[in-house]
């Protein structure tokens, strides 16, 4: 397998990705849907509205129970929606396997490394915390974060700008059409995982330059130490 020899930094999507957020989320949003007194859907249609931020996700739970909410109602219920997420974020979010032991790896091989989601920026400091991975990061891009989220290629041109490097310095770890397609609109090479958030569709789909069903294959393509850069 060709190694990707320029790169001098990772950036990562989080949900999906490092993280299986579902539990969470999906026991924030049947808890809110009880608040206000409306039907629940299942874990499993959860998933499948994740990926593109609180708002669409909750603009797809609206839909699912044919409910057109006003602006007044769609704000109360973002507002309980955060109010209970922020009480299980915590202890119902899990690290996906070899996520932290491979992360750790890139760490001590002087790779800089990016996280990059269209989660709310205000859930971040503490989930990373929590997770035991913060120290791995030098630069955490939320919501709020960009001027615009996945999968307009924004987010990746601030991790650029950040770290001074070329498209084809810093690849990108993702698990949904968002995440590679943002990718790809930066011109940053691409790596795809197969177990996580993509609205039910394969992921291959996407073109992705690399596919991999475990984290730590990441570790394949990429040298260690860094290679210094050449530009």
């Amino acid at each position: 397998m060709n190694k990707l020899k320029d790169i001098q930094a990772i950036a990562f999507d989080l949900d999906g990705t490092l993280v299986d957020s579902v539990p969470g989320l999906a026991l924030a949003t049947q808890n809110m849907l009880a608040e206000l007194n409306l039907p629940t859907i299942s874990n499993e249609q959860i998933k499948n509205f994740v990926g593109n931020g609180i708002d669409i996700m909750l603009e797809r739970v609206f839909k699912a129970i044919t409910i057109e909410p006003s602006k007044e109602q769609f704000a109360k219920a973002k507002i309980l929606f955060n109010q209970h997420y922020d009480k299980v974020i915590d202890v119902e979010t899990r690290l996906f396997p070899n996520v932290k032991e491979t992360l750790k790896v890139l760490y001590d091989n002087h790779y800089p490394l990016a996280l990059v989601t269209n989660k709310p920026a205000q859930f971040l400091p503490a989930l990373l915390a929590s997770l035991g991975i913060k120290e791995f990061f030098s630069l955490v891009l939320g919501g709020g974060d960009v001027i615009k989220l996945k999968p307009h290629p924004a987010p990746l041109y601030q991790v650029m700008a950040k770290f001074g490097l070329f498209s084809d310095q810093l690849l990108f770890v993702g698990d949904s059409k968002n995440d590679i397609t943002a990718a790809q609109n930066a011109n940053c090479p691409t790596v795809a995982l197969s177990y996580g958030y993509n609205y039910g569709v394969s992921i291959a789909t996407s073109n992705p330059d690399f596919l991999f069903d475990d984290f730590k294959d990441i570790l394949t393509i990429l040298p260690q130490p860094k290679a210094d850069a050449k530009k």
